[in-house]
Parts: structure tokens; C-alpha cells; sequence
């Protein structure tokens, strides 16, 4: 069962190991040559950009439905995860507990493919707004008439750069991210990414949730077989819609973080310049509907 808490962990500090990157969420650390640690902090980013207030409890509710999602979909693709359970882990994790139990994952060392894999069932975001402009979404034609919201026949794979902290991913066409990484790897990552997709969206459906899009990331093991790594179909990651009131033709109701875009769209908040500091009651909505999202998807 998830529990929470309402310190906020904005940053992970851990003596014994080495640290090898902090993201816009995750600080990763060094457990051995073979595996690594992934702390999800309750650091919260939009537009690319890590606001100065965390949300309490974030980093504990993103680890809990990714290692939901994992271990649902592990048939359909495999992953990183070794454990989340910190009893598990060695016991130099262990020494840590108070400041990493509920939100790390003890996870293989992969070679990480530079590209972002993001799959759009409906026209939102981005993709929207190229649409309008040009019938296009990452360079690929769309049929006519589409309106803000509405579901595409099938999903559609629109690969982006990977960009470092304070920078903006690129929405590129496939042929580009094939250029990136390979055709092998290119077409393993849309298959699969697709394929990941559509099984968590038929479940989420079941549970009253429509995911309107994803971003995933792969990369490859030791054997060089591409698995699924980072996070998976968390409000971080994805737009998550309540079905009940979904309609095309308007921006909807969410269950992400789609909520603190629209609260900084309203505040003229400057997209290139610094995170900010939230009020709480963008705090308080943000933190429930992440929880709602974990209530409803795992029961």
C-alpha cells in the first residue's frame, strides 16, 4: 500500500555512492557496475523547467505506479527493474531507508538510446498545435477536421530529442530518430513503445482513465536487448483523462500535471527563464490528483 508523506525530498544525498546524474525528477546513483539506483525526488518540472516548490509525496506516488505498470507489462516488454522493495536491496541502500523508502528502485545498468519515445492516442499538447498549423504531427500527416482532444484511428509515434536540464526536447519525424540510433533500434522502440501503449491504455480504460499520450524511454542490456528503463505511464509522463467526462473539442479535465501548465499559462509564467515557487493550492490539486490517478489504476 502507498503511503506519503508530506516532507518534501527535493534532492537525494547519498555519501556512500556515486552520483551519476539528476534529472528533471530523478537523481540516479551508483550502486556497482551493474546497477543503479533511481530516486524519485518531489521535484515537479513543466515546460521543461523544475519549479523551486516540490510536491509532498510525488517521488513515493511516481515509484509506486511505475513498479505497478512494470510488473503488469513485463509480458509485453521487458524492463529495468530489479526491486522497489528496499529490504531487498543491498545494505548500504538499506542505511538510507528513512530518506529513499517508498521511492527508489534498485534497477539494471543500461546503455540509454537518445530518444524519447512518445505515443499520442488523441491530439493534444505539441502535437495540437502543429495540427492546427500544419495537418502535421512531428511531420506525419493527420486526416482533416480533427479538433483539440480527439482520438486518432491508431496511435501515433512521435519520437523527440532527449534535452538536458534548462533545455527543450524537439519533437523530430521517426526517419530522424532512425538517423539517431540506428533503423534497428529505431524500429524496436516504435514497436515496442506502441505496443506498451496500447495495452496500458485498454486497462486504464477499464479503470475510467484515458491516456491520451506517453513518453517512454528504452535502452539496451548487456545482450543488447532493448527494454524499457526510467519511468513508465506516470502524470509525470503521460496525460492521464477522467472517461466520464471526456469530450472532443475542448482541453479536459486531468489527472497530471497538466494542471500546473495550466496554472502557469494563466501567470505569464516565462517558459525559458527559472522554476518558481507554487502556491499551496497548486501544491495541494497537484498532489491529489496524482493520488487519484495511483487509486484509480491500481485499486
Amino acid at each position: 500500500m502507498l503511503t506519503t508523506s508530506d516532507d518534501v525530498l527535493l534532492q537525494s544525498n547519498l555519501p556512500d555512492f556515486k552520483i551519476v546524474a539528476r534529472g528533471k525528477v530523478r537523481d540516479i546513483w551508483a550502486v556497482d557496475d551493474q546497477h543503479l539506483l533511481f530516486v524519485a525526488t518531489d521535484r515537479i518540472s513543466a515546460f521543461d523547467v523544475v519549479m523551486k516548490t516540490g510536491i509532498p509525496g510525488k517521488g513515493q506516488i511516481l515509484t509506486a505506479i511505475s513498479v505497478f505498470w512494470f510488473e503488469l507489462l513485463k509480458d509485453v516488454c521487458g524492463n529495468h527493474l530489479i526491486t522497489a522493495d528496499i529490504d531487498k536491496m543491498p545494505a548500504a541502500v538499506q542505511r538510507h531507508r528513512k530518506q529513499l523508502a517508498g521511492r527508489t528502485m534498485l534497477v539494471k545498468r543500461l546503455r540509454i538510446l537518445p530518444v524519447e519515445a512518445i505515443v499520442r492516442g488523441y491530439l493534444a499538447g505539441s502535437g495540437l498545435k502543429e495540427y492546427q498549423a500544419q495537418g502535421t504531427v512531428c511531420g506525419q500527416s493527420l486526416p482533416p477536421g480533427l479538433v483539440e482532444s480527439s482520438r486518432l484511428a491508431e496511435p501515433l509515434y512521435t519520437p523527440s530529442t532527449k534535452a538536458d536540464i534548462g533545455e527543450h526536447d524537439l519533437n523530430i519525424h521517426p526517419d530522424q530518430a532512425a538517423r539517431l540510433i540506428g533503423q534497428g533500434y529505431a524500429d524496436q522502440i516504435q514497436n515496442k513503445a506502441i505496443a506498451v501503449y496500447s495495452a496500458a491504455r485498454d486497462y486504464a480504460a477499464k479503470k475510467g482513465i484515458i491516456i491520451a499520450d506517453t513518453k517512454f524511454e528504452f535502452g539496451t542490456d548487456a545482450n543488447g536487448t532493448v527494454v524499457l528503463a526510467d519511468e513508465v505511464l506516470t502524470p509525470d509522463s503521460s496525460r492521464f483523462w477522467p472517461a466520464d467526462t471526456y469530450a472532443p473539442g475542448r482541453p479536459q479535465d486531468s489527472f497530471d500535471k497538466q494542471y500546473l501548465r495550466d496554472y502557469l499559462e494563466r501567470s505569464q509564467f516565462n517558459k525559458n527563464g527559472q522554476g518558481i515557487e507554487l502556491p499551496e493550492e497548486v501544491i495541494r490539486a497537484t498532489r491529489a490528483r496524482y493520488l487519484e490517478a495511483y487509486r484509480l489504476l491500481t485499486g
